[in-house]
């Protein structure tokens, strides 16, 4: 049973309702976070309409002002803003959706501003803007607006997107928009991209920044970023509407062949049971690229061959993307799809191949992870002047992993740490490189034989003669 004096709920109420207001004005004397945090929670207990009102006051404080936002004021005006939108959803959409709309996108016009006062490299801003125009997709079902007047919205906020904040907003708003909003907010766009773009004399035009090709113009940045908006508007438009071709017309034949975009396409093609189709989509990406296509492509291309109940080429296709890759994704489901005993033969073909492989860290964290543990220390032993040290995300595991039954390897791939660590002088991993001297040091009582390979004691002779001056690392070990 917890303590009396345990900070928690219940032993918080058993105070009483008196002696905890006293505390909370108490608190909140000289701190601006925590009284607008209750004056909010005491709009919100009053009415929806208080709680409107207290939000809108604060929104339209954080729009006027100007100041920088610091690291060291950076969490504390994160934390204002998600209570600004959590207010809005739980003190205002209950009671009235509609205002709490309009609140919404007053909230995601701060989105512009903010950016500019703040930095963001850490992407929390991002998060709680993207998460509020997520909302707005929710309050606009629940408000059912007038859908003329929801697309002329949509079409502001799309065309003022310059950190990203509406990108989503099509695919949450489309419920509410309805097949006439679409069909309006897609009419505005292509307006919209219609449009006379002002081009300015080059003495009159504005230099906004200098890149490898020279000076950078406003006005061709403010053209660029209409035709992204324009492009990737359609885009989501033509997913919303199940439209296809729209959505495949907003892609260019250059970059149908990017394996990214001939996912998408290709997957839209499946989904509308245009199988044929999505088969040449997937294919337009070049042969000679092949070597570098991700994981995703390979699992699309799988995906239209089976559904166009081409199996056998299926399979062929799991074990060329095996060997390229190594990919033991792509092993175990060929190995799945073989009739009994010949997965057997298959499997020992198959790490036959990773034991050849000329990617000796590829082909030693595949063995680790397949598993196939005798085959991992026999190729670390093997190929050892090959190990690289500076490779600690594969080695480390890896040693871990052997040291019980193949103490020689793991020493082995803790040596080629060590020796990467001292030999470039990487004094931020001396502390790394002296706990695996310390884990050679305790397998070294279970290595039966090094064979051709330094005992522990020469090996340490060795380091103490070619890195004796490095007093970083050897002061770490006593």
């Amino acid at each position: 049973m917890a303590s009396k004096t345990t900070l928690n709920a219940t032993n918080l109420e058993a105070m009483g309702a008196t002696r905890l207001a006293e505390l909370l004005i108490e608190i909140s004397t000289g701190d601006a976070a925590i009284k607008r945090r209750l004056r909010l929670e005491l709009a919100g207990a009053a009415s929806p309409a208080e709680a409107a009102r207290e939000i809108r006051k604060r929104l339209a404080t954080i729009a006027k002002a100007r100041s920088f936002i610091d690291w060291q004021k950076h969490g504390a005006f994160i934390a204002d803003l998600e209570a600004q939108r959590r207010a809005i959803l739980d003190k205002v959409a209950k009671g009235d959706p509609t205002e709490a709309l309009d609140l919404m996108w007053r909230f995601m016009a701060l989105a512009g501003p903010v950016f500019e006062r703040c930095d963001d490299s850490n992407g929390t801003v991002g998060d709680v803007f993207r998460a509020a125009c997520e909302d707005l997709g929710g309050l606009a079902t629940a408000a059912r607006p007038d859908t003329a007047g929801l697309a002329d919205r949509a079409f502001d906020a799309l065309c003022e997107n310059h950190y990203g904040e509406f990108d989503d907003l099509i695919a949450g708003l489309a419920p509410a928009l309805g097949a006439a909003g679409l069909a309006r907010l897609k009419a505005r766009i292509l307006e919209y991209s219609k449009a006379p773009l002002p081009t300015p004399h080059k003495k009159d035009a504005q230099v906004i920044g200098w890149g490898s090709d020279g000076a950078i113009y406003a006005h061709e940045i403010e053209r660029r970023h209409r035709e992204s908006t324009v492009r990737l508007a359609l885009r989501e438009i033509a997913d919303a509407q199940g439209d296809v071709d729209g959505f495949i017309a907003q892609h260019g034949e250059k970059a149908r062949s990017v394996p990214g975009v001939a996912v998408e396409i290709a997957e839209r093609l499946v989904k509308a049971g245009r199988t044929e189709e999505a088969w040449e989509a997937i294919n337009a990406v070049s042969e000679t690229r092949r070597g570098f296509i991700p994981h995703e492509w390979q699992e699309m291309r799988l995906k239209v061959m089976e559904a166009l109940g081409r199996d056998d080429e299926a399979q062929a296709f799991r074990w060329e993307c095996f060997e390229r890759g190594l990919d033991a994704g792509h092993l175990r489901a060929y190995l799945k799809r073989l009739p009994d005993f010949e997965d057997i033969d298959a499997e020992e073909r198959a790490l036959a191949i990773v034991r050849a492989s000329r990617h000796l860290h590829e082909a030693l964290a595949f063995l680790v992870n397949w598993p196939a543990h005798d085959l991992a220390a026999d190729l670390v032993v093997s190929r050892a002047a090959e190990l690289d040290g500076d490779l600690y995300y594969i080695l480390g595991p890896a040693a871990a992993t052997l040291e019980d039954k193949h103490p020689l390897a793991a020493t082995l791939m803790l040596r080629a740490m060590i020796d990467f660590s001292l030999g470039a002088a990487r004094s931020s991993r001396y502390r790394h490189a002296a706990r695996h001297l310390q884990a050679c040091a305790r397998l070294n009582g279970a290595v039966a034989d090094f064979g051709n390979f330094a005992t522990h004691e020469a090996y340490c002779a060795r380091l103490k003669s070619e890195h004796g001056r490095k007093s970083a690392f050897w002061g770490l070990l006593t």
